[in-house]
């Protein structure tokens, strides 16, 4: 996240580097410091603002909510006061667009409701998303950003795992491409299920990348790590991820991408 701003919002203060940026020129950067490079964390909105044609979007699946399930203690307190925040109702935004005129299937999620964590509603947008790729013959595209699954539902967190990566198998089987792009954090079950599985994975700079913290990680007597030990670099220069790219260059990496690997898809039309 990015540091505190001033009084009138004109300025902040880079949450790595600790530098002021001006706040205008910040976004224009899409959020990415102009001293140090970092990677600031942005909502599916931005992601989607900047991300696919301009009046491209058509979200679906925003009427689906969480509930209480196993009466995990607060946790219907806070779903209720994020509902009330009015900005989305689960930890993942779904639906279509283009890339550079290319139709594709998106799923973005958003660090900002509950770390991303991955529970029914979010596990049922993500396979949703391949189910839409599969019919409409559009390549899916998931934005990964989570901290795993959401231990407040409790198994039925656990048994997305199985569901979204079962939908991507299916996806490949249908000869429909998925590039996934690894955010800041990608990590524990959403890691181990659909992220990992993708035809091509990409990565923001930086991002932090692994199954369990580096705490959890010390504490079950791992040792002594690489000071790169679970980010995107130490992911990338082991062979899990394929390409790491700098965050302006997202955009056009994805419309050569899916291109190149749409190019056998007969698209087919969306019903209004």
């Amino acid at each position: 996240m990015s540091g505190k701003t001033d009084a009138n919002g004109a300025f902040l203060q880079c949450s790595a580097c600790k530098k002021i940026l001006f706040a205008a020129e910040f976004d224009q950067n899409l959020r990415v410091c102009n001293f140090c490079g970092h990677h600031h964390r942005l909502t599916a909105g931005q992601r989607i603002d900047w991300t696919l044609d301009p009046g491209s979007w058509q979200e679906f699946d925003g009427e689906l909510h969480s509930v209480d399930p196993i009466r995990f203690p607060d946790y219907g307190a806070k779903l209720a006061q994020l509902a009330g925040k009015g900005q989305t109702t689960d930890s993942v935004r779904t639906g279509l667009g283009t890339i550079e005129g290319v139709p594709i299937s998106l799923a973005v999620a958003d660090f900002s409701f509950i770390g991303g964590s991955m529970g029914s509603v979010a596990g049922e947008k993500i396979t949703r998303t391949f189910e839409r790729g599969i019919e409409h013959r559009r390549p899916v595209v998931i934005f990964c950003a989570s901290g795993g699954a959401r231990m407040q539902e409790g198994l039925l967190s656990l048994m997305q795992m199985a569901k979204t990566t079962g939908s991507a198998q299916r996806a490949s089987a249908a000869g429909v491409p998925y590039i996934a792009v690894f955010t800041d954090p990608t990590m524990a079950g959403v890691l181990a299920g659909y992220a990992s599985v993708a035809d091509v994975i990409l990565a923001e700079p930086k991002a932090l990348v692994g199954f369990a913290g580096l705490r959890v990680s010390k504490q079950a007597g791992v040792g002594k790590v690489p000071d790169d030990f679970q980010s995107a670099e130490f992911a990338f220069k082991h062979g899990m991820i394929d390409r790491i790219v700098p965050r302006k260059e997202l955009r056009g990496t994805l419309g050569r991408l899916v291109k190149m690997l749409g190019a056998h898809l007969r698209v087919e039309p969306v019903p209004a």
